[in-house]
């Protein structure tokens, strides 16, 4: 008698697919998370236990490390905490709202990516059809960005705020320069992709480089274009959070950093960097959603 063919086991289904992959690599990283926190703030606590002249067990110790008000190492609960305070149990128009400060960010965030991808596409457009631009532009655009953005962002926030442009805008501004370098290469990559046969077969039907580009070049850069845009949405939240750092702005993720760091709220740094990287996340997410709008829309099947 032949036995029954078992199917699939439920680990081998859930680790087959994203979910079960990213939930291990979750929980391997809260674990490492935990494990660090106690360790870097033990010795804190013995310290605190001699000068008290208290005596302690580990048990204690470990519960102890993970409950500091300000630890070295915040445990992920207590940034779990502070965030679900700051996001949904405070008024989003209070400033002590992560909400209220992401907006800040975000606001400046998208002005700058706005710009900084029109400008990444006119620069790899020009680049692309003028041999002139690519001698002569090429090598500026990638020399600018050995330049730390560290150095350059107080440079750039001083000349504006001489010339009396604050708030918005020098945030905008250094977002922009950090974005607008991947959607240019790539997009010079991606205009320059179709094969010599299919520009071949553009002339053969007696295209102009208007239609050429519209109808073949454009098309073909799109996954290019798309891939850059992810980075540059990214870079330009950290474009701007730096743009907040050496001005003391009192309102955005980069304020709230400030103030952590001002003060020794450690718990209150880190959850100004996780509310950040969800932020971009999200952000990435969109852009990925609008690359799928789009190539539907092209005709490409997912």
């Amino acid at each position: 008698m032949t036995g029954s063919v078992r199917g699939p086991s439920t680990w081998t289904r859930m680790m087959s697919g994203q979910t079960g992959p990213v939930c291990v690599v979750l929980i391997a990283l809260l674990v490492l998370w935990y494990v660090g926190a106690v360790f870097m703030n033990a010795p804190t606590q013995i310290d605190r236990y001699n000068r008290a002249d208290q005596t302690w067990t580990t048990g204690q110790l470990i519960e102890d490390t993970l409950a500091q008000d300000r630890p070295i190492l915040p445990a992920p609960h207590q940034v779990a905490v502070e965030m679900y305070h700051t996001i949904f149990a405070i008024k989003i128009t209070s400033k002590r709202s992560l909400v209220y400060h992401s907006w800040v960010t975000l606001s400046s965030t998208l002005l700058g990516f706005g710009i900084g991808t029109l400008l990444g596409v006119l620069l790899a457009v020009g680049i692309v059809h003028v041999m002139t631009l690519e001698k002569s532009l090429m090598p500026w655009v990638i020399s600018s960005q050995t330049i730390p953005i560290l150095a350059i962002a107080p440079m750039i926030i001083v000349v504006l705020g001489a010339i009396g442009i604050k708030g918005l805008v020098p945030k905008a501004v250094i977002s922009t320069y950090l974005c607008f370098f991947p959607v240019t290469i790539s997009m010079v990559k991606g205009l320059r992709s179709p094969q010599v046969i299919q520009l071949d077969l553009m002339r053969t039907y007696n295209a102009s480089k208007w239609q050429t580009f519209w109808q073949l070049r454009l098309p073909s850069a799109m996954p290019y274009l798309f891939a850059s845009l992810k980075v540059a949405i990214a870079i330009s939240l950290v474009g701007a959070i730096v743009g907040e750092l050496p001005t003391g702005a009192q309102a955005g993720l980069g304020a709230r950093l400030l103030a952590g760091s001002y003060y020794g709220q450690t718990i209150q740094i880190w959850s100004a960097l996780l509310t950040a990287a969800f932020v971009a996340a999200i952000l990435v997410v969109i852009v990925g959603w609008c690359e799928r709008r789009v190539l539907v829309r092209m005709g490409v099947k997912s």
